[in-house]
């Protein structure tokens, strides 16, 4: 199911129900339980999912990734909602909250 994802910093994002995942040496793999589908995140796309494990906003998902990672922080949001999208529109994200 394909959605329209609206996500902004102030946006409360969790992981949906609807899947299982496993730590694969830093890496993530991840089994959308509704089709079936596996998917693949690299050690940055793993931490970004270890964070909202539970609900946090954006803004505080973005902030902990500069406290831990050199990179940019135009690049670390672009990649961040890019990827947030992503996992949104595959059912593995539900947005808690749109403030």
């Amino acid at each position: 199911m394909v959605v329209e994802a609206h996500i902004s910093l102030d946006t409360i994002v969790v992981r949906s129900a609807g899947q299982a995942s496993a730590d694969l040496g830093g890496e993530a793999a991840i089994l959308n339980l509704t089709d079936g589908v596996y998917y693949g995140l690299d050690k940055v796309g793993a931490r970004i999912w270890d964070l909202i494990e539970i609900p946090h906003t954006v803004r505080a998902v973005r902030d902990a990734l500069l406290a831990e990672y050199d990179v940019d922080a135009d690049r670390c949001e672009r990649d961040l909602f890019a990827l947030l999208t992503e996992l949104a529109e595959h059912d593995l994200l539900n947005i808690v909250d749109d403030a």
